[in-house]
């Protein structure tokens, strides 16, 4: 806490007029909210390198097709994910290059302390 109550008021001013409108923050919390699993984000990180099918992406995160197929199902709510049909198959890609430019960045910020 302050221990002098003391508001600039030009400054809160400039910055309230500059400030993202509540509904995207709120979309923006959601979003990190679905980022906040580790397994969907081993997933996002597997789709950033290769575009993958349900069966792929069960092996190299080591859960069953139908959990797998869960965690796609809330990246694809979140527009993180989309899916590609190829006859009978169906392949899972990272949804745009917005979402691997937030996966490299995430890294590099968690990599920073190494």
């Amino acid at each position: 806490m302050c221990e002098v109550e003391s508001v600039d008021r030009k400054k809160v001013a400039s910055v309230r007029k500059h400030m993202s409108d509540a509904g995207d923050l709120a979309e923006l919390a959601d979003l990190f909210n679905t980022l906040g699993d580790s397994t969907r984000v081993r997933i996002l990180n597997a789709l950033s390198l290769a575009e993958l099918c349900v069966c792929d992406i069960s092996v190299l995160v080591g859960l069953s097709q139908s959990a797998v197929s869960h965690q796609l199902r809330l990246l694809r709510m979140a527009h993180l994910v989309r899916n590609r049909k190829a006859g009978k198959m169906v392949y899972y890609a990272l949804d745009d290059d917005h979402v691997r430019s937030l996966m490299e960045e995430g890294l590099r910020h968690v990599g920073e302390d190494r």
